[in-house]
């Protein structure tokens, strides 16, 4: 199966879902068909913090036309965060869309974690990962969601993470433990910035991880598109 990446929102998580796809395909024996296009990280995060999730979702559907009109058979977007319009985009796609946030709730409880604590945007933090979580229970720092989302916006864009950022971080996810979640889900693409290397002595999830296998997956005839 052909994928199509709608990518650049932001770069770096871009990056790493190519990589880790790649690997992912080959594990299972599979030649990877992909193509990926370049999305606007600004725009996207305007539209985010507006709610505007018509205004998104037309702004990702040249897109997807061009993901279309270059073969693929599907299309993902590279950004939870994104995910706010998921909905939206998918009423006017022409092409089947593969959620990142839908895998999460039954790769949660295959696990046996009941409680998971959430880092990533503003929305995805607020929302509880949009409320599309029913096998689990899903944590945040209410009154710090706020600071870590402009915090994770800013790594984002940058492409990078500082020490200090990558510590507070850290310091997040320790803290949700303390609160009583099983393990902390990465649900922001970027966050590897901050936690890939690094041990911070309590389990880790990343979404996009669960998402790439899913893709992988699919690129290798092992699942059908629902």
């Amino acid at each position: 199966m052909h994928i199509g990446l709608i990518g650049g929102i932001g770069v770096a998580a871009t990056v790493v879902y190519y990589q880790r796809l790649a690997a992912a395909a080959a594990q299972r024996g599979a030649r990877l068909d992909l193509t990926i296009v370049h999305g606007d990280i600004q725009e996207l995060i305007r539209n985010n913090l507006a709610d505007k999730r018509d205004e998104q979702a037309r702004a990702f559907l040249p897109l997807v036309d061009r993901l279309r009109d270059a073969g693929c058979d599907c299309a993902a977007l590279t950004s939870l965060g994104a995910h706010f319009c998921f909905a939206e985009l998918a009423a006017i796609s022409p092409l089947p869309l593969v959620s990142g946030v839908a895998p999460l709730d039954d790769h949660f409880a295959a696990q046996g974690i009941g409680t998971v604590g959430l880092l990533g945007t503003r929305v995805v933090m607020r929302t509880r990962l949009y409320g599309q979580l029913a096998r689990t229970a899903a944590i945040a720092l209410d009154d710090e969601i706020e600071t870590l989302g402009q915090m994770y916006q800013e790594v984002a864009v940058a492409g990078h993470c500082t020490p200090n950022q990558r510590a507070a971080f850290l310091d997040a996810g320790r803290r949700m433990m303390a609160q009583g979640a099983g393990a902390i889900v990465l649900a922001g693409t970027d966050l590897n910035l901050a936690f890939d290397g690094q041990d911070p002595g309590y389990p880790v999830i990343d979404a996009l991880d669960v998402h790439v296998a899913l893709l992988a997956d699919l690129a290798a005839g092992l699942r059908q598109l629902i």
